[in-house]
């Protein structure tokens, strides 16, 4: 029994991690919208990343092979995967300086009229995009841990469950706090350098990247904390 739950709950645990990023892409998207209209982005994103990634396990053997070189530049072997991996960067590192752009050196004018203009099947088209790269990335990493599909299947719908319920607070938390915005789109922008690096085969664990992210998140708090002790 323990060889079956030990592999799921760790499938689990690193399929949230990656989900953390299809949520605050999603928020940061979803605040665009009209307020009523930004759940309904919000559970359309994270519903087809499931159904995306329930497709793709179902055509496992073709995403496998994604990992087979198709050319060679510059003595980098670049496979399916990899050429999928920088198009989600570029798109990643663009999106996210795009948006930081408007937040900081925009005026309230332009930035108003941005995010009138964006429409919400706009929207989910970018986050199909994300999901798609995300998805790929994830089932491949699944099949690194885990040999039986029904542990990938039950961990997958597991894990949309936790970003559903997860989602809109952490949306929330970043549409209150303006500071904590920027901060997430700079660990997009991270997240997209990581996936270019990646499909480069210049591996940049992912595990320094979340905890500087971390420490960095850790950082805005206590000065939040000092901020309204000061005020």
């Amino acid at each position: 029994m323990l060889d079956v739950i030990v592999p799921l709950l760790s499938l689990i645990a690193l399929e949230v991690i990656l989900g953390i990023d299809n949520i605050i892409f999603i928020s940061i998207l979803a605040d665009k919208l009209p307020e009523n209209q930004r759940n309904k982005l919000r559970y359309w994103g994270i519903g087809l990343a499931m159904v995306m990634r329930l497709c793709l396990l179902g055509i496992i053997s073709w995403i496998l092979k994604l990992d087979q070189t198709l050319f060679t530049v510059l003595d980098k072997e670049i496979t399916g995967k990899g050429l999928i991996l920088i198009f989600g960067g570029l798109f990643l590192v663009y999106k996210s300086t795009k948006e930081i752009y408007h937040k900081t050196e925009a005026n309230d004018e332009v930035a108003l009229e941005k995010t009138v203009s964006s429409s919400f099947s706009k929207l989910l088209s970018e986050i199909i995009i994300l999901d798609l790269v995300f998805s790929i990335d994830s089932i491949i990493t699944a099949v690194g841990m885990v040999q039986e599909i029904w542990v990938m299947y039950t961990a997958v719908v597991v894990t949309v469950g936790i970003m559903l319920v997860a989602s809109k607070p952490i949306s929330e938390f970043i549409r209150i706090h303006p500071s904590f915005k920027i901060l997430a789109l700079c660990f997009l922008m991270m997240i997209g350098v990581s996936l270019l690096a990646e499909g480069l085969h210049f591996e940049i664990p992912k595990g320094y990247i979340y905890f500087s992210m971390a420490f960095a998140f850790l950082v805005d708090i206590i000065q939040m904390k000092t901020l309204k002790k000061i005020s």
